[in-house]
């Protein structure tokens, strides 16, 4: 029997619109009510899944986040924190320091600002100019904070570094990005326009099991939904792991089902199809 839902959000939860459409929250809203745990599991700072999270009302029902691909668990309704590992300041100034050298826009979190060296960085998606930092930090509720010398600024420990520039940019320099900190730190794309560090051996299924362990829950009662590379370690880590039809191929290689795209409403029509003899 299962007991709890996880669920990445860009690509899985949400459609390309970066809305949850009505079957798919109707049909997370049916299994808390039928005594299940959401967990949302992203990239994201614990802060940008609030939106998502009350669309679902996981206020209500202990929900848990899984922010920062794993830096940092908590319970959304009580605050508990279940897992939290960051990178030391002296550590992110070193990374902030290296990535002068490349064309992106880095970026942290601090509060209620994202500070970045450049609020106005652009990258072209869909054949048009893109803010792409205006773009992050509205979709996590952040206000933009440009920082003359960025690296200078960080005095406290970071759970994550952004770092976001052109898709084929990205992928001509990742190694000469992460090449001084092989070893110390991890690091990973998360979409084709973004690179991150995080502190090192972080990934979403080492905060999973400590999380599940704080709540009871064997890793077979859980069902996890992804699509991309930063999800597989999730997808191995659950009972059942569930990649979307738009999830990308190493993903859909790990995973025990491959359900319908985030535009075609895959969660719903696979917990349909998983939750069948629970009920």
């Amino acid at each position: 029997m299962y007991k709890a839902i996880l669920l990445d959000i860009d690509g899985t939860l949400t459609n390309d619109d970066k809305v949850i459409t009505a079957r798919t929250r109707h049909a997370l809203k049916e299994a808390q009510a039928n005594g299940m745990r959401l967990v949302l599991a992203s990239g994201r700072p614990d802060v940008g899944l609030h939106s998502f999270a009350d669309v679902l009302d996981m206020r209500d029902n202990n929900g848990v986040f899984v922010a920062f691909n794993g830096a940092k668990s908590l319970n959304y309704q009580t605050g508990e924190i279940y897992f939290e590992q960051a990178m030391t300041a002296e550590q992110g100034r070193r990374v902030l320091e290296h990535m002068r050298r490349f064309e992106v826009a880095s970026c942290v979190d601090c509060g209620e600002y994202m500070l970045t060296n450049d609020a106005y960085f652009t990258i072209m998606r869909d054949g048009a100019p893109h803010l792409i930092v205006e773009y992050e930090a509205h979709n996590n509720g952040f206000l933009v904070r440009e920082e003359r010398d960025l690296a200078a600024s960080v005095s406290w420990p970071i759970n994550k570094i952004l770092n976001a520039g052109e898709p084929s940019y990205l992928q001509e320099h990742w190694r000469e990005m992460c090449a001084p900190f092989e070893g110390e730190l991890s690091a990973m794309f998360t979409a084709p326009f973004y690179y991150e560090f995080t502190p090192l051996g972080v990934d979403k299924s080492r905060a999973l099991r400590e999380t599940f362990a704080a709540l009871g829950i064997d890793k077979s009662e859980v069902i996890a939904f992804g699509d991309a590379q930063n999800d597989r370690t999730m997808l191995e880590w659950a009972g059942m792991g569930v990649a979307m039809g738009n999830a990308v191929d190493e993903v859909k290689a790990v995973a025990n089902m491959v359900t319908g795209t985030n535009n075609e409403d895959g969660i719903a029509s696979a917990l349909q199809e998983l939750l069948a003899g629970d009920r």
